[in-house]
């Protein structure tokens, strides 16, 4: 790892600046904060009326400055060994309540007030974010309604590799060095968009509430000019389909197999049965579903543990119902794509979905980690209508009996009847017949893996060494396909 040029202390974060326009009338503002009114336009004139004296006509949002300051923080990080930021033991009760965050998920907006406007009530002239009147961030942290705050920034934090990327922005591995402990931080540019804004304040509300054993850890969060930071738990190992080492080489344009290594059913069943336990936490506890559940965010670590991650997209339960066709169209369920709820007309039914959705998502999921491959034909791989045609007409896939495990170790797979059950429960096309989470847990597939020891860290360590074998190859036969290169022994 290459050493900064110049002392955090003294680095910017890579951030998105503010437009000029928004930098100026920041200014204006400023200005007349001190009096310095003359030479302002109209325009910015009203909006400096409105911030600093107007109601808010955006619903649940207050002014930044309206925000009473953050009670003086002392602790935080410095005197502890390991991290535990966790909100459970707030005064005032556990979850949103005590934390000041309410029950509920940010309402939709519909106003059609200057994404300026929007942005202004929200940022303090210090830079601080006022969310919704539930939490301020700042460059040290953030402060929920009620006092409580977690203490963390950017002069703490040693950055490290590039993790990945997602819906809302850029991961990043770092070195909180007060305590010697490596986080996950994910960057997210601050933009204009109400949607945005809401997103973050959605996914801190769930990360700040979701305290399970099968959901990432939240440390904390704070603001740099144009980007919100959220300190996570890092997860060594990575995001379940790079563990297993999922993908299909193509080689000039035809399907030359699947190097992906699936799991074998103990392990599958300590998979599925964190998985079943982490929705149904979230369903039960937070009303909330998670709406994108696939291999890629599901995230393990090297001691074996399997966690729950990414509500970018996380949806807020609304009687039983919830609204917004957001997701990742591979792993959608049958009544997302073809419009059959119950009740409401075609365009309507088309963006509802119930929790059912997830369950089929999960039972995807589940065959994909089975057999190291997506479990709908190739030929749909590169056709979205295709694919989507086969989810909703074709008959849902089933875990087979018995498998090859890849040709790179041609043994068999066997798979129990229980097994191919519990999945077959899970991706019934009628979703009111589909599976719930009570039901899943109570299944002999899942009953059979609490009664058995599973060594999940044996499994991580040699799946994470047939990744590197495959990347080997991977690099082999493209070099070779090239002619830039003579094939490598193995």
């Amino acid at each position: 790892m290459s050493k900064p040029s110049k002392p955090l202390l003294l680095q910017k974060p890579n951030a998105t600046p503010l437009p000029p326009g928004m930098q100026e009338k920041l200014a204006a503002f400023a200005a007349s904060k001190r009096g310095a009114t003359p030479g302002v336009d109209a325009t910015t004139a009203a909006l400096q009326r409105a911030t600093l004296s107007g109601p808010s006509d955006i619903p649940n949002l207050r002014p930044a400055n309206s925000f009473p300051p953050p009670r003086p923080r002392g602790g935080g990080m410095m005197g502890r060994r390991k991290p535990n930021f966790t909100l459970k033991d707030i005064e005032g009760g556990g979850g949103a309540s005590g934390a000041g965050l309410g029950a509920g998920r940010p309402p939709v907006r519909t106003d059609t007030a200057p994404a300026f406007s929007n942005f202004s009530k929200i940022v303090d002239l210090s830079g601080a974010l006022n969310f919704s009147g539930k939490a301020v961030l700042h460059a040290d942290g953030v402060d929920f309604s009620n006092g409580a705050s977690f203490q963390i920034n950017m002069t703490q934090l040693q950055l490290d590799e590039e993790l990945g990327r997602g819906n809302y922005g850029t991961v990043k591995k770092v070195l909180h060095r007060p305590t010697n402990v490596f986080m996950a931080m994910k960057e997210i540019p601050l933009e204009l968009s109400p949607a945005k804004l809401d997103g973050i304040i959605m996914e801190l509300d769930i990360l700040h509430r979701a305290v399970a054993p099968e959901i990432v850890e939240f440390y904390g969060a704070f603001t740099i000019e144009s980007c919100v930071y959220y300190c996570m738990e890092y997860m060594d190992a990575g995001s379940l389909d790079k563990v297993l080492g999922i993908k299909t080489i193509q080689q000039g344009g035809g399907w030359v197999g699947e190097l992906g290594e699936g799991a074998p059913e103990d392990v599958l069943g300590r998979i599925a049965s964190s998985m079943s336990r982490g929705l149904k936490f979230l369903k039960d506890n937070l009303q909330i579903m998670h709406r994108d559940v696939k291999p890629t965010n599901v995230l393990v670590n090297r001691k074996g543990e399997i966690k729950l991650c990414d509500f970018g997209v996380s949806g807020q339960l609304d009687n039983s119902i919830a609204k917004t066709n957001i997701g990742c169209q591979t792993y959608f369920a049958p009544e997302r794509i073809q419009g059959t709820t119950a009740g409401t007309d075609a365009q309507e039914a088309f963006n509802t979905y119930t929790v059912s959705s997830d369950v089929w998502s999960l039972g995807l999921s589940i065959i994909e980690v089975a057999l190291g491959r997506y479990p709908y034909p190739p030929e749909t791989y590169n056709n979205v209508f295709v694919q989507l045609q086969a989810i909703v007409h074709g008959e849902p896939p089933q875990l087979p009996e018995v498998k090859s495990s890849s040709d790179v170790d041609p043994l068999e797979v066997q798979f129990s009847e229980e097994a191919r059950d519990w999945v077959r429960i899970c991706l019934i096309k009628d979703p009111a017949q589909r599976a719930t989470y009570a039901d899943l847990l109570a299944h002999p597939f899942l009953v059979a893996d609490s009664q058995r020891e599973v060594n999940m860290m044996a499994w991580v360590a040699g799946a994470l060494g047939r990744r590197e074998l495959q990347a080997r190859l991977r690099r082999e036969l493209l070099e070779t396909a090239d002619g830039t290169h003579e094939p490598l022994s193995v």
